[in-house]
């Protein structure tokens, strides 16, 4: 659902987001940010249900808190035959497919969009997740980003050296694809043991755009070493720069230029005509807010379950295994 991160909008009179099923939905969308000259349309996605706030799913499946979420990637091959320049952002975690089967996919991507794919990288943090798609070990927050340094080396070898430029010949000698010009990537590493070549030839970009939101400790090194853009959401300036500080000087010690990195703050507008209107505009959409599906979100987001707590008790830090730049935010982050 589009307002799958606002639960309680989706009941406004002007709200379209139960159209999510059908591809018109998203062909017209697609064509109104092309006519609209925006650069690109970025699809979250989540595997697993939020059911922190009190061990249940009930409350997110009440306030359509990022449940029911369909397959986002399926959208990208019909939004962009409906378009020429607009470009898509999709997001894929590391921890619950192998790479193998993943690069292949975003070749594919990369080929049918004509290099206009992204990769938004996440390392995932719902147990309902782990547990659905019976995955056995529980990496705890930063080996989840161990994990997916691996998985980008993986990566980075099936895109940009199994094939070798000019490898499939097509009708030249009666060979498709020179055998001489295909390498195996022989990786074995701690996670992943890929020995063999990538399925797809070289697409437009080889290696997509690649995203990343993490904004913890180790999240913001993993950016610097290979983000090109980064996702940032903080409540002041003052904790956001040292926020863009650090991922720059992260970036330099990965032996990157720190400005190849493009970062990108949260802003929601809320526009009108008039400052009038844009206030009544934004008291509207309030009133349609869901306080129990917005504590199932913070809860799936900080593995902490908010059920027990009072509205007004203040929020402290507590060390957990989801995603830690949420709590840092609102406690240690504004210190």
């Amino acid at each position: 659902m589009c307002g799958h991160q606002s639960p309680g909008l989706w009941a406004h009179l002007d709200d379209h987001s139960d159209e999510y099923k059908n591809l018109d939905y998203w062909v017209k969308l697609a064509k109104t940010l092309e006519r609209g000259k925006f650069d690109g349309i970025f699809l979250a996605d989540v595997i697993g249900v939020y059911d922190v706030y009190k061990h249940s799913p009930d409350a997110a499946l009440r306030s359509g808190a990022q449940v029911p979420m369909n397959d986002p990637l399926l959208l990208v091959s019909v939004m962009a035959y409906a378009t020429r320049h607009l470009g898509f952002g999709v997001t894929s975690s590391t921890t619950h497919e192998p790479p193998y089967s993943f690069a292949r996919r975003m070749s594919t991507l990369d080929h049918l969009t004509n290099g206009r794919v992204g990769w938004n990288i996440v390392t995932s943090y719902l147990d309902s997740a782990a547990k659905n798609l019976g995955i056995p070990q529980k990496w705890d927050h930063d080996e989840r980003y161990d994990v997916a340094d691996e998985y980008l080396d993986v990566c980075y070898k099936l895109w940009e050296a199994s094939w070798e430029d000019g490898a499939v010949r097509i009708r030249k000698k009666r060979i498709f694809t020179d055998p001489e010009k295909v390498h195996p990537i022989r990786h074995h590493g701690k996670y992943f043991d890929v020995p063999g070549i990538h399925l797809s030839e070289p697409s437009p970009q080889r290696t997509p755009v690649l995203y990343q939101a993490g904004s913890s400790s180790r999240g913001r090194a993993f950016a610097g070493k290979h983000a090109e853009c980064v996702f940032i959401s903080f409540p002041s300036t003052v904790t956001a720069a040292a926020c863009v500080k650090d991922i720059r000087n992260q970036a330099e010690l990965a032996g990157r230029r720190p400005k190849d990195i493009k970062i990108f703050s949260l802003f929601t507008p809320i526009v009108g005509k008039t400052e009038a209107e844009a206030q009544e505009k934004y008291k509207d959409l309030k009133s349609f807010i869901s306080f129990e599906g917005a504590l199932a979100l913070l809860g799936g987001w900080t593995g902490v379950d908010f059920s027990g707590y009072d509205p007004d008790q203040i929020l402290e830090h507590i060390e957990t295994n989801a995603i830690r730049s949420v709590l840092e935010q609102f406690t240690i982050a504004t210190e």
